[in-house]
This record gives C-alpha cells, sequence and structure tokens, in this order.
C-alpha cells in the first residue's frame, strides 16, 4: 500500500483490511474524468453510508447523555456536530487534503468553499468505509474521537456558531452589532487568503485569516471568543 495512506491509517488509529476501500473514500468523482482507467468508483456511496452511521452514533451519544433535554436542543447540537465546517475541521485535523484524489482543478479549488464540501463529504466517507471494513462499533469509535471531541465546546455554546455568539454579547453587553473589514486579501485568483478584522464599533476586536470571507470573519470571531475565554 502507497506509505502516505499508511501515514492517514496512522492518524485513524486503524489499519484496513480492504485497503481499496480507503483508497475509494478518497476518490472524488472529479478524479475519475481525469483517470478513467482508476479500478475504484468515486466516494459517494461511502459518503451516503458514513452520513447514515456519523449521525446515528452522534445521535446515540446524545440521547444517552442528555437524557432530560428536549428533542430540539438535541437536534441543534447534532447539527453543530455534523455540519460541513466542522467535518471540515476534522478533514484538516487528519491532513485529508493530501490524500484526496481530485482533479488538477479540484486540488486548486480545496481551499475555498467547494473545497470544504469535498473534504468534509470525504470524512463521511471514511466512516462509511470503516463501517464496511470493520463494523460499526469501529466506525463509532472514530466518531466517538474525532466529531464528538468537540461535544463540550458545541454544549456550552448552544450549538451557536461563534458569529452568532459575538453578536450576542456585543448587543447584550455594549448594544452595538458587529461588523467585519477585509483588512487584506492576497494570493493567486484561484487560491486567495483573506484578512479580516471584527469590529464593536470603531475598535477592532480581533482578526482572522480564511481562504474566503466567510471563513476569515468566523476565524476572527473565534478568536474574540477565544479571548473572551469561551
Amino acid at each position: 500500500m502507497d506509505p502516505t495512506l499508511s501515514e492517514l491509517e496512522g492518524k485513524l488509529g486503524i489499519t484496513f483490511q480492504d485497503k481499496g476501500l480507503l483508497k475509494e473514500a478518497l476518490t472524488h468523482r472529479s478524479y475519475l474524468n481525469e483517470n478513467p482507467s482508476w479500478p475504484l468508483s468515486n466516494n459517494e456511496r461511502l459518503e451516503f453510508l458514513g452520513d447514515a452511521v456519523l449521525e446515528l452514533a452522534v445521535t446515540e451519544e446524545l440521547f444517552k447523555r442528555f437524557p432530560k433535554k428536549e428533542e430540539g436542543e438535541l437536534t441543534v447540537y447534532r447539527a453543530a456536530l455534523v455540519n460541513t465546517r466542522r467535518l471540515r475541521e476534522i478533514a484538516g485535523e487528519l491532513g485529508i487534503d493530501k490524500f484526496i484524489l481530485v482533479s488538477k482543478g479540484e486540488t486548486r479549488g480545496l481551499e475555498g468553499r467547494g473545497g470544504e464540501t469535498v473534504l468534509a463529504d470525504a470524512v463521511e466517507a471514511i466512516v462509511g468505509a470503516i463501517r464496511l471494513d470493520r463494523d460499526y462499533e469501529a466506525a463509532k469509535s472514530f466518531v466517538q474521537k474525532f466529531v464528538l471531541s468537540y461535544l463540550d465546546t458545541v454544549v456550552a455554546t448552544g450549538g451557536k456558531d461563534p458569529k452568532s455568539l459575538v453578536q450576542e454579547i456585543a448587543q447584550e453587553k455594549h448594544g452595538i452589532t458587529p461588523t467585519y473589514k477585509v483588512l487584506e486579501e492576497t494570493g493567486p485568483a484561484h487560491s486567495r487568503n483573506f484578512k479580516v478584522g471584527l469590529y464593536f464599533g470603531d475598535e477592532q476586536k480581533s482578526e482572522g485569516e480564511g481562504s474566503s470571507k466567510q471563513e476569515a470573519e468566523l476565524d476572527a470571531a473565534r478568536r474574540l471568543l477565544e479571548k473572551f475565554g469561551l
């Protein structure tokens, strides 16, 4: 097996019995367009399975952990744990961008919003591949290690995204609505990097960076929440 995939197995904490399943989980449909002789399918079927396994594993944990919480609140927690942004963070932890097989055009866009979806989908596909290669318990262990590790943070924030929390704080404590301003924009057109300032009135409270304005704004909001100890 390719040693780089062995490196990924090490990060996952799983040695696949069927190495093809892991490769398939990393095969985006665009790769097949440029490599028609590739013997494996794209990862969409594994993503379909992994999505269901991921939701079930998270739902079971929430159901057991919070016996007195209502369905609505548990649904908010689950959404915060399995959304595209969260799965993209997990893909970053695992370094999936180094292993995923995509077309040359998709490779250039992996840092953008489209790439965020590609990488998040790959995480779901990996969950599906683990389920098929081993069993549900193995897939659940992966979810517990990489997804449910965010649960305490989600509960502390009520499942709200950083920008929403910053807005609540700004309005409740200062009576103002926070604003975001692009401070710097660098890089070629296909791989832009944005630096954004977060302001309360005229006072800059934090800065954030990302491959899109939205991502940079979220980063600035997260940094400010960290300053507040949240």
